[in-house]
């Protein structure tokens, strides 16, 4: 019996799925769409841009800049899982998208999201030693501890995401496939199932969110540990300056953080947020922050400023 069960579920395969979009504003799917797609050409030429000047220019090979390479990879990852997706149900009407492609993009979304947030976690240690202890930065950070930071956070989003797949796939859908949103999100794609979910409910919520708020707080307690150290500089304009990048940092790290938090808690416990308002806001982490970052670290990063103003002079003059 539990052998024919097995094989019946590993040969289930629902039908399309339907994406809605924005619900309630279905009228303004075409208008949404604008903003849409130029934030996500800002977050392509942006991210690419920052990835060919650190590949490229030897003297970008630090730490921070290596951290950085890796922010914005998963970045265009985050956003082109979703953004693509979302404009052609936009402007194109195309709903539909199939098991394994929600599966494929649910993986690609929420795998992305973990590593942002652990890279957001690396890149606050770096600039912690960076800091508080600058005679041993590059004694600390070695490019054996880079390789082994970066080979460890991402193993470490792959094996917490990767349980959530086979979670989905063991469940039956025998009901609606119409999902109201622009992507395919784990607890989303789950309670259209008809079938006990407690297990996809308690661990989407715990190991993913309590794995992304023990980053929160090595992040703030980096950041503290920054200012406790900036506010003890000598010099008032080291001061300004070191306050000046901490602060665009962490503008960039709230804007990640809190419409993600927001989704993730109205999905669970939200049932009186209006479902506009919860899908508009879902999306923002998704296409701002990978637009964003790019322009915050290279506006606020002198060595990237200046290869950039180098990079489109030279482009110009030819």
């Amino acid at each position: 019996m539990s052998a024919m069960i097995i094989f019946n579920l590993s040969n289930y395969n629902p039908g399309p799925f339907i994406l809605v979009g924005i619900p309630g504003l279905e009228h303004w799917h075409v208008w949404i769409g604008i903003p849409f797609c130029i934030i996500y050409v800002v977050a392509l030429v942006g991210n690419c841009t920052l990835l060919y000047l650190i590949t490229v220019e030897r003297s970008l090979h630090e730490p921070m800049f290596f951290f950085l390479s890796m922010l914005a990879m998963t970045d265009l990852i985050l956003s082109t899982a979703g953004v693509p997706k979302s404009l052609s149900i936009f402007w194109l009407g195309a709903r539909e998208i199939t098991f394994p492609g929600c599966l494929t993009q649910m993986f690609f979304h929420h795998c992305s999201f973990v590593l942002d947030s652990a890279i957001l976690m690396a890149m606050a240690f770096d600039r912690y030693v960076a800091i508080c202890s600058p005679l041993r930065y590059t004694t600390i950070l070695t490019h054996r501890t880079i390789t082994k930071i970066a080979v460890g956070i991402s193993c470490r989003s792959f094996c917490i995401i990767l349980p959530v797949v086979f979670l989905l796939t063991r469940l039956p859908f025998c009901r609606t496939h119409i999902i109201p949103h622009t992507y395919c999100e784990h607890i989303g794609v789950a309670r259209l199932a008809c079938a006990d979910i407690s297990i996809n409910i308690w661990y989407g919520f715990c190991v993913p969110i309590m794995t992304v708020i023990s980053d929160v707080i090595l992040i703030a307690v980096s950041y503290t540990l920054i200012l406790c150290a900036v506010f003890r500089l000598p010099s008032r304009d080291a001061r300004q300056k070191a306050l000046g990048t901490c602060g665009s940092h962490v503008c960039v790290i709230l804007m990640f953080y809190i419409p993600a938090f927001f989704s993730i808690l109205a999905h669970r416990f939200g049932h009186n947020v209006p479902r506009t308002f919860h899908i508009l806001f879902a999306n923002l982490y998704v296409v701002i922050p990978p637009a964003l970052n790019p322009i915050v670290y290279g506006v606020k990063t002198k060595q990237i400023r200046e290869r950039v103003i180098l990079l489109f002079s030279t482009k110009s003059s030819e």
